[in-house]
């Protein structure tokens, strides 16, 4: 079966997934967290994107960023995926890939579902059972995002700035807002749109998605009448 393309609207908010391959570990020590967030900051000004939220796991790697153009997000993660392939197999004297495959990404609905995805990464490390506290892991944007730490990687995106208008306040608020576990609904949600390729969002989104994008952006509906008009929308 023929692979859908990518889902990709200039100025549309995507969750990004990548996995090293076969789950391996893509990052040894303090020194590669490094590296890599660096080459992540360049490849903001070099392909006109922004990263808003991110955790580096020790086999894989989740983003959400807003890319500006058609190329941006392929050609950050094909330089990104060059240079850390390169270093880490300098480093560890290997040669061959790192990656599993193509990156995973999608669509998401910003005004609905931007605070729970941002709250989703930064959890990574505490579903993983390495930090009782997203605070106590180093690698993620939420020392920006509820700390107020100096992040040159992290753009603060508009609806999480609609939180508060001062910075300490908003920083509150985030964190507040961790109080309240994500439901293991909304988590299923986000996985399965993530690895699956579909949008995230609501009906009405998704509707304007698939309209923009002339492609089906969730699961085709099973059963019921084949010709009916939201059957044929289903099969888009």
């Amino acid at each position: 079966m023929a692979r859908l393309p990518r889902m990709i609207i200039p100025g549309q908010l995507q969750h990004v997934l990548v996995r090293g391959n076969n789950r391996s570990e893509i990052f040894c020590c303090d020194a590669d967290y490094r590296f890599y967030l660096e080459k992540l900051q360049a490849a903001c000004k070099n392909h006109d994107y922004q990263v808003h939220v991110y955790v580096l796991m020790t086999n894989h790697i989740h983003l959400l960023m807003t890319p500006f153009s058609e190329v941006s997000l392929g050609k950050t993660l094909q330089m990104l995926g060059r240079y850390y392939v390169q270093y880490f197999n300098y480093c560890y004297q290997r040669t061959g890939t790192l990656w599993e495959g193509r990156y995973k990404a999608t669509l998401i609905d910003s005004e609905s579902y931007l605070l729970t995805c941002m709250r989703y990464i930064e959890l990574n490390p505490v579903r993983a059972g390495m930090v009782a506290d997203p605070a106590d892991y180093p690698w993620s944007s939420y020392h920006f995002n509820a700390l107020g730490r100096a992040d040159d990687v992290v753009t603060p995106h508009f609806e999480f700035q609609r939180l508060n208008n001062g910075d300490s306040k908003r920083q509150a608020a985030y964190r507040a807002l961790f109080n309240q576990a994500i439901s293991k609904t909304q988590i299923s949600e986000i996985r399965n749109a993530t690895n699956k390729a579909w949008a995230l969002g609501d009906s009405r989104f998704k509707e304007q998605i698939q309209l923009q994008l002339a492609r089906r952006v969730e699961p085709a509906a099973r059963g019921g009448d084949r010709k009916s008009a939201q059957f044929k929308i289903n099969r888009v």
